[in-house]
């Protein structure tokens, strides 16, 4: 089939990142689709942890002196997002099942789908690894309009979601990858350590395993409330009680059976260590912003740990999509604050002190 496309304005308003900390509101020219690519207007973006990370000039994202940096400035951020589908290239209708005026999402890395682990079906692993946002040939979503490039995974959103709740289906993707890897079963003891977005909706996901018992940790007294109306059986605030001995005491002495990190403070990996139980699994979700420091012994000797990574959100989309659609998360407590693209900062700089927000959005 042959392109079919809106009447789109020539530029928009985009912010892009050209070093750390310098983000600016720029016009840009709104991109068009070739062969198989789909462009949107974007109607929801979100601030992810990760995104803050890299403005405030981690070492994964702007390099060191043991590693290149990943980002390739300058570049759109913006790898959580929702929009309206107002261009599509030669053949991507059929190939997506999409048509204009649809809402839709598109999942965060566009695999190449020629190296070793595309080939062997890891594609969230991809060498070359072009996530929205951060790389040139994937700008994100800060910006009016984004293009979806040919070998994209892109998903229509049903209309029944509203699209400041079907912006949450990337990070809620994540979580349930999370999840799957911490392999839990119906008798386990599953802590959850973070109650963020993405830990929030690591305990949904979680709680649709059906394990005995979930256990959600935050600093804040506020996010415990929400994971418990999220499918968290008791909420433990590491500052105002011991959380290692409190886990112990509920498991007889033995400590968790899974345990999840989804903080990015390196602090929450030794307490999952000194908190997880022998031959149990700890799964490390987060980025992050320096290197972690513990007792390797602990992982080995002590316990014989299972350790699993977690990235990306791998054939969760569908999931999350159907979760979000059967209301089994509190998006109006998720969703918090939802700002026009113009204050970006202002967005940022919320998610930056993690004190007043959950999810923040921008809406272009």
């Amino acid at each position: 089939m042959s392109a079919v496309t809106e009447k789109l304005p020539k530029t928009m308003g985009a912010v892009v990142c050209h070093a750390p900390e310098d983000y600016r509101l720029e016009e840009r020219d709104v991109p068009k689709p070739g062969p198989g690519e789909v462009v949107i207007k974007v109607r929801s973006t979100g601030i992810c942890a990760s995104d803050i990370k890299c403005y405030t000039g981690a070492a994964m994202f702007w390099g060191d002196k043991k590693r290149a940096g990943y980002c390739q400035a300058p570049v759109i951020p913006g790898h959580e997002f929702v929009g309206e589908v107002v261009a599509l290239g030669e053949g991507a209708a059929e190939a997506y099942g999409l048509a204009i005026g649809d809402h839709a999402i598109s999942e965060q890395i566009v695999p190449c789908w020629k190296c070793k682990y595309c080939k062997m079906g890891a594609y969230w692993m991809c060498q070359v690894h072009d996530i929205y946002g951060f790389r040139q040939r994937t700008f994100g979503a800060w910006a009016e309009y984004m293009l979806f490039p040919a070998g994209a995974l892109n998903y229509k959103v049903p209309n029944s979601i509203p699209l400041h709740h079907a912006v949450f289906i990337e990070p809620l993707a994540c979580s349930i990858h999370a999840v799957e890897r911490g392999d839990i079963r119906y008798q386990d003891t599953v802590v959850i350590a973070g109650c963020g977005p993405l830990g929030l909706g690591m305990v949904a996901a979680a709680k649709m395993k059906g394990p005995e018992r979930i256990i959600a940790l935050d600093l804040s007294d506020e996010r415990l409330e929400v994971a418990k109306r999220t499918g968290a059986h008791l909420g433990i605030n590491p500052k105002r009680e011991d959380a290692v001995a409190k886990v112990r005491e509920l498991t007889g002495g033995y400590g968790c059976d899974v345990y999840i990190e989804a903080t990015g403070a390196p602090p929450a990996v030794e307490q999952g260590l000194l908190m997880i139980r022998k031959l149990g699994t700890f799964v490390e979700f987060s980025v992050m912003r320096e290197p972690v420091t513990v007792d390797w012994t602990i992982i080995g000797d002590s316990k014989e740990l299972n350790i699993h990574g977690s990235h990306l959100g791998p054939n969760c989309y569908p999931v999350a999509i159907r979760m979000i659609q059967q209301g089994l998360l509190p998006m109006d407590e998720i969703v918090t604050h939802r700002l026009p693209l113009r204050d970006y900062q202002k967005g940022i700089d919320m998610v930056l002190s993690g004190v007043t927000s959950v999810k923040v959005t921008l809406e272009p």
